[in-house]
C-alpha cells in the first residue's frame, strides 16, 4: 500500500474530499472459515487541484484486487449482455468493416463482447489478468492473453499479431491506477488510425445520484469529459468523442484518438460546458457530495434500525462490489440485513466483505420472503424488480437509496 500525495495523472495537488476510514477489498467475499485472512486499506478520495482528475488516495496492489478466483461475471446480467452486444455490433459497422480488422480489449473479462466479434470473423484479442474469467471467455472460443494490460504486454500483441484498430476497455481502465505505462501501450499497439475506446463510471452521476457505494478499492479515478480531455492530452491523445450511458448507474463511454486523426464530436464540448454548470471541477461541489454522503449514511441507518426493533425482516438483494462500501461505511451488519441474496454460485456461501453478512442463492429469499429487501444492486433495478415480482405482490418492500432514500 502506498499514499499517493501527487496525482497520477499529472503530478498536481491532490485534495482529499471524503475518507470512508478503513474498507475491505470490495470482491474479496470471506469463506465463513477463515474471516481473519481479510485485506483492509483506507478508502480516501480526493481531486487534483491541476488536471482535475478524481482518485483515491491509496493505491492496492492490482495482485490482491484481481485473484484468480475474481467472482465478477460480465455476462451475470441480461441487461449487460445485450449492452456488450450492441457495442460489438458497433465496432463491426463503423470500425471493423475490413475482413482483416484487429480488436484488442483489455479486461475482457468472460468476453461477452468479443464473443459478437469472433462470431463476426474478425480478428480479436482479449487481455485478462485473472485466470478464472480468461478461462471462462476461452471456453466459449474467445482469444485471450492471461496478463495485465501495459506497455510490455502491448509490445508483445504487436510482435504477433499487428497493430489494433480499436483497443477497447469497460468498467476497467479506471481500476488502473498506472495509466502512464497502459498510454504507452495503447500508443504501440494502436494503429494510426485506430480508436481507444473506454467506458467508466461518470463522476458527474456519482455526485448528482450521491451514489457514493461506486468508491471503492478497484475503482481508482472517477473520470469526468473534463479530466479525460486532460488526461489524453497529457498522454499524447485526443478525445474525440463521448457518449453517456445509463448501464450501472450512469457511465461514459470515451472514444481517444491520435491527435489530427479525428474530426471531435460536438457531444465532446456539450459536456465541457455542462460539467462547467455543474461545478464539477469545484472544491464546494465535492464538500457537498461529502455532505450528501453522511445524511445518506445517517437516513439509511436510521432506517434499518427502526425495521429491527419493529420486528420486520431485511435481506440484501445483490452481493455487489459496491455493497461493500455501503455496508462497512454504514455500519450494516448481520444484525441489521440478515443475508443477501446473489445469483453467482462463487459467492453463495460465503460472507460479504468487512460486514461478514452472509451471502445465499436467489431461492433463499422466498423462503420466506422479508419483509423488505434492500437493494444493492441499484443499478440492475427494473430487471431485478420484475425477476422478483411475486415479493412484491406478496406484500414486500424494496428499500432503495439512490437517487434518494426511498422505499417502493
Amino acid at each position: 500500500m502506498s499514499d499517493t500525495l501527487d496525482c497520477r495523472i499529472c503530478g498536481g495537488t491532490l485534495h482529499e474530499f471524503f475518507d470512508f476510514g478503513r474498507q475491505p477489498l470490495a470482491d474479496a467475499f470471506v469463506d465463513p472459515n477463515h474471516p481473519a485472512q481479510e485485506y483492509f486499506h483506507r478508502l480516501a478520495v480526493a481531486q487534483c487541484g491541476s488536471c482535475t482528475m478524481v482518485q483515491l488516495l491509496e493505491d492496492v496492489p492490482r495482485e490482491h484486487m484481481f485473484r484468480t478466483d475474481y467472482p465478477y461475471l460480465s455476462s451475470g446480467s441480461s441487461a449487460m449482455q445485450d449492452h456488450f452486444r450492441a457495442t460489438a455490433r458497433h465496432f463491426l459497422d463503423h470500425e471493423l468493416r475490413d475482413p482483416d480488422s484487429f480488436v484488442v480489449e483489455f479486461g475482457s473479462n468472460d468476453g461477452i463482447m468479443l464473443d459478437t466479434v469472433a462470431r463476426a470473423g474478425r480478428r480479436h484479442l482479449g487481455v485478462e489478468p485473472c485466470a478464472g474469467v480468461a478461462e471462462a471467455a476461452a471456453a466459449k472460443g474467445i482469444r485471450v492473453h492471461e496478463a495485465f494490460f501495459e506497455e510490455s504486454t502491448a509490445a508483445e500483441i504487436v510482435a504477433t499479431e499487428g497493430r489494433a484498430n480499436v483497443i477497447y476497455a469497460a468498467n476497467t481502465f479506471s481500476h488502473i491506477s498506472y495509466v502512464d505505462s497502459v498510454f504507452r501501450g495503447v500508443d504501440i499497439l494502436l494503429d494510426e488510425d485506430g480508436i481507444f475506446v473506454f467506458e467508466d463510471p461518470y463522476m458527474g452521476d456519482i455526485v448528482e445520484r450521491t451514489s457514493f457505494d461506486q468508491i471503492y478499492d478497484e475503482h481508482f479515478y472517477f473520470f469526468t469529459v473534463r479530466s479525460v480531455q486532460n488526461m489524453a492530452a497529457f498522454h499524447g491523445f485526443e478525445l474525440v468523442d463521448v457518449e453517456h450511458l445509463p448501464v450501472h448507474g450512469g457511465e461514459i463511454r470515451y472514444t481517444l484518438a491520435r491527435p489530427g486523426s479525428r474530426t471531435p464530436s460536438p457531444e465532446v464540448a456539450r459536456f465541457l460546458d455542462r460539467e462547467k454548470i455543474l461545478g464539477l471541477a469545484e472544491r464546494p461541489t465535492l464538500e457537498s457530495f461529502a455532505t450528501n454522503i453522511d445524511l445518506l449514511r445517517d437516513g439509511l441507518r436510521a432506517l434499518l434500525v427502526r425495521c429491527r426493533d419493529e420486528g420486520s425482516s431485511v435481506v440484501g438483494y445483490g452481493a455487489t462490489a459496491k455493497s461493500a462500501t455501503l455496508t462497512n461505511y454504514c455500519g450494516i451488519g448481520p444484525d441489521l440485513v440478515s443475508f443477501i441474496a446473489d445469483n453467482t454460485p462463487a459467492k453463495q456461501g460465503t460472507l460479504s466483505p468487512g460486514s461478514h453478512i452472509p451471502v445465499r442463492s436467489p431461492e433463499a429469499f422466498a423462503d420466506p420472503y422479508p419483509d423488505y429487501a434492500l437493494l444493492f444492486a441499484w443499478n440492475h433495478a427494473e430487471e431485478i424488480m420484475r425477476k422478483e415480482a411475486e415479493f412484491k405482490r406478496r406484500g414486500g418492500r424494496w428499500i432503495l437509496y439512490v437517487p434518494e432514500l426511498h422505499i417502493v
